[in-house]
This record gives C-alpha cells, structure tokens and sequence, in this order.
C-alpha cells in the first residue's frame, strides 16, 4: 500500500501542470502499449472527454505500467490513487467477483458477435452489478479479440505443450487451461513477460496478436499458432465514490466520450490484430501456423475438462446462460 500512495503522490505531481485549467483530474492507469487497441482507446477517450466537458476534465493517461503493475492496480482503483482503469475481466477474480473468469474459457466464443450479445446484454450488466460493492462501477466492456499461443518449439497439438512453462495472467479457467494441456503455468505480470521469454523463465504464452507484436514477444518466440482458442477482453472501471460525486451534466458528458471511445476500440480491434500478424510474419524471427480444423478439434477435446473446473468456480448455469446467450437463444 505504501507503494501505491507513493506512486500516485508523484503522479499528482507530475500532472499538476497540466490539470490547472481543470476542475477534475482523472488519472486512466493501463498496463499495455499506447499502440495497442486498448492504448488508442484509452487515449480516444481522453480526447473525447476533454472535449464535451470544454476542459472541465482532464484525463491523464498512463500506459504501460507507468504507474502499476497487474496485481496492484485494482487495489490503487479502491484507494483512490487512481480513477480509471480497463484491466482485463480475469482480474475481478482476487476481488470475489469470479464470475468474469467465464470469459477466459476455451473456444467459448466463436466470433465478436457471439460476444456482444452477452457483453452488451444483460449478462454484462449483471457482471458489472457485482462490482459495486467493491467501490467499483462499470462503464464499458473493450475488445482486445481472440488469443494466439506462442513458444520456442511448434505447437500445433496438445501434447506440444507437455511440460512447457506458460505465462499466465491471474486466472482459474486459464490456470485450468494450461494444466489441461500438460503444461505449467506461471502467474507473471504483463510487464515482466518479455525479460521471462528471452531469458527462458517462461517458454511460451498466449496473446492477442496486438499485444504479442507491441511488446515485442515476436522477437523472442520462435513459434506461435493461431488458434484463436481464447478472448481477452477488457472492462472500463472507475472508483465508484468519485464517480458518484462527479456533477450530473460532467457525468453525462464523459458517459458520452465513454460511448464513443469504446465503439472505436471495438472497431479497430480486429483491424490491429491482423496488421500485428502481417507485421510479425514480415520480421521473419516467429513461424506462425494456422490451427487445422482437425488440429482444432484435438484442442476442443484437451481442454473439456476446463469447462468441469470452472462450473465448480464459476457456476454451471452462468457458463450455460452465457453460452445460450452466445448463440442468440
């Protein structure tokens, strides 16, 4: 904790200079590359929400882990030290809200649309609900698309992975995953995967293309197939105390930004991953490998057992109502 106060006192005053016109300062604190869908974003919003409130607001973004890492931005968020954050929904799991590990399940979704009708529907609102008691309000659920796996040797079956070190982010349902797939996965921050895969800590992961290509991970794996077997999503959180004193016709200005910022990022997520990819296979230091339909249902098969694990975490009916809503039923 001592930590957190520290850092956000030296982000207050790094932001002094340019918040003195401002009436309200939001601090947005995320751990990826400006470059990513989820940076643009970030930055969009800042652009919009300066904007429609004429300078009343100002967003200072923080990429990178310029602030925080993984495990201490929640906690950063409910301290206050920061307003916004976008983590990804795995990250709710510490926090009691478990659920937003369903996400993380296998070949859960086969397509954005699939995707949207839960995130926009009422499933994603019941989601945020839990949040609440937390200090915590949801405002939007971002894209980043659909996972890749990547290592120093092909993986193209299950029993490739068998005794690779996988870095993980903090979830069950992907701890569930790797295990089911015979490798050993390793819970790391997102900053610190680079320095692990080049120096061997770690063999492989999984990522969204855009997230692979911005930190550079292409440079030190030699191999990464493109299975599309998971998503990785965001939510867009802010503290619930300053968002609730925030005047009404400034909440509904940034409401507003928020719209439009998250109907950008969910547009350009697709976009960004396919020019990652082009990009990657244009450097030539990565083999990419298209997962066959045969290969695919080798996967399907490993990794039921991840969906047995997760009802025990998670809930059997919330997994089948997501996956009838999925389906449009």
């Amino acid at each position: 904790m001592k930590k957190i106060l520290a850092v956000a006192a030296m982000a207050l005053l790094a932001g002094t200079m340019n918040s003195w016109a401002a009436d309200i300062t939001i601090k947005f604190s995320h751990v990826v590359a400006p470059a990513t869908p989820k940076g643009k974003a970030a930055d969009k919003f800042k652009e919009l929400a300066e904007k429609y409130t004429n300078g009343k607001v100002a967003v200072e973004v923080y990429p990178s882990s310029q602030l925080y890492k993984d495990k201490e931005e929640l906690e950063a968020l409910q301290l206050g030290a920061v307003q916004m954050l976008a983590p990804s929904l795995a990250k709710f799991g510490p926090l009691g809200a478990k659920e937003f590990e369903a996400f993380d399940l296998p070949f859960l979704f086969s397509d954005r649309t699939e995707l949207e009708r839960v995130t926009k529907g009422e499933i994603g609102k019941q989601l945020f609900a839990k949040l609440e008691d937390k200090g915590i309000k949801g405002l939007a659920y971002w894209d980043n698309g659909f996972k890749i796996m990547s290592a120093n040797s092909p993986l193209k079956k299950p029993e490739d992975f068998l005794g690779l070190k996988m870095r993980i982010q903090s979830s069950k349902v992907i701890e569930a995953q790797m295990n089911a797939l015979g490798a050993v996965p390793q819970v790391m921050a997102f900053s610190e995967v680079y320095q692990a895969l080049q120096t061997g800590v770690v063999d492989g992961t999984e990522n969204p293309p855009s997230n692979m290509y911005t930190q550079k991970m292409h440079e030190v794996q030699k191999h990464a197939t493109i299975s599309r077997h998971g998503y990785l999503g965001y939510a867009v959180i802010v503290n619930k105390k300053f968002w609730d004193e925030l005047p009404e016709d400034v909440r509904g200005q940034l409401d507003q930004a928020m719209a439009e910022a998250s109907d950008y990022a969910n547009s350009i997520a697709q976009e960004e991953n396919d020019n990652a990819i082009a990009a990657m296979k244009a450097a030539g230091t990565t083999e990419f490998h298209d997962l066959t339909a045969e290969e695919k249902a080798l996967w399907v098969e490993a990794l039921k057992p991840v969906y047995d694990a997760a009802a025990e975490r998670v809930g059997a009916d919330l997994i089948e109502t997501i996956q009838k809503a999925a389906a449009g039923n």
